[in-house]
């Protein structure tokens, strides 16, 4: 275990509108360091994903650029069920992107988060955007790693609130309830980001606008046309904008006092039901955010200076 007290950070992610703008909040963010991405399917088709991660380092160009792992391409039991809300490539279906080459490290992403967790320690924190698989993976082959790791965060659930794809189930619980249930029961300290906070912040098209101004020109335009697709969706339900949901994950993640916490059993149902039991607590979620500070920080942090 390394002996380095600086803080880093491994993102799981099924780009996803919303997890590209999470990771550029993670990659303007100077409290860590984004060691490594893992790729999961949920949103789109890993292969779809993958690439996307590599759309947004183009896009971003972090430093130090972080190494990229691919994982599991279905949930652990039943098919992969994905989400039109982001298009068919994940990205909101843009026909001229730049060509990416893949750069993957590694298509073993459990066994990259094992050896990240177990390279790092306390001073990892782990950030899954997605389905649970590739953690779930990882909790199989080391529990006591990833419980070694200093915080686990995921955005996912639905507790006190209805489900967005179900009546009662969040989408990265309902595509594999099953890798969610495997993760709380492997006894890992579970921080969940479910719609109940994510509904409290949402961005309008004008703060939108406004953060993008900063922004060099052609990075506000990709990041503006991205969000768009989106946003013409929520605007059309007769919403004021689009719910930031991977985002606050990350926002809690490098800051926890942006929320609320409340300590509870989960039980995971068959539909990715995530509901109060009785019992001794296996997560804690966020219950109450505070909305315009986070909104600051996404904003402030979305877009690299001109």
């Amino acid at each position: 275990m390394t002996t380095d007290s600086r803080r880093r950070a491994l993102i799981d992610t099924d780009p996803g509108i919303d997890d590209a703008l999470a990771l550029l909040l993670a990659w303007g963010s100077p409290e860590w360091t984004v060691e490594v991405v893992t790729v999961v399917a949920g949103n789109a088709p890993l292969e779809a994903c993958a690439r996307n991660v590599f759309r947004l380092l183009d896009l971003r160009r972090p430093l130090p650029a972080p190494l990229v792992a691919t994982g599991a391409a279905r949930p652990l039991a039943r098919p992969l069920r994905t989400a039109a809300y982001h298009g068919g490539d994940g990205l909101g279906d843009l026909p001229d992107w730049p060509p990416v080459e893949p750069r993957v490290t590694s298509v073993d992403a459990p066994g990259v988060i094992v050896e990240a967790a177990t390279r790092y320690g306390g001073s990892l924190t782990i950030v899954a955007l997605g389905p649970l698989t590739n953690l779930a993976l990882a909790v199989e082959r080391d529990a006591a790693a990833i419980r070694g790791a200093g915080r686990v965060v995921a955005m996912g659930g639905a507790v006190d609130v209805p489900g967005n794809v179900t009546p009662d189930a969040e989408f990265n619980a309902h595509v594999d309830p099953e890798a969610l249930a495997r993760v709380l029961d492997a006894g890992v300290r579970l921080d969940l980001v479910p719609l109940d906070a994510t509904r409290q912040v949402t961005l309008e098209p004008a703060a939108l606008q406004s953060a993008l101004a900063r922004a060099p020109a052609p990075f506000a335009d990709r990041v503006r046309r991205v969000v768009e697709y989106a946003l013409r969706m929520d605007l059309a339900h007769g919403r004021r904008g689009m719910d930031l949901h991977d985002p606050l994950a990350v926002g809690v993640a490098l800051d926890p006092t942006l929320v609320r916490w409340e300590p509870v059993r989960l039980a995971v149902g068959p539909g990715g039901q995530t509901r109060r039991a009785a019992g001794e607590p296996n997560a804690r979620f966020a219950h109450v955010v505070d909305t315009p500070r986070f909104l600051s920080m996404f904003l402030e942090r979305l877009c690299p200076a001109c």
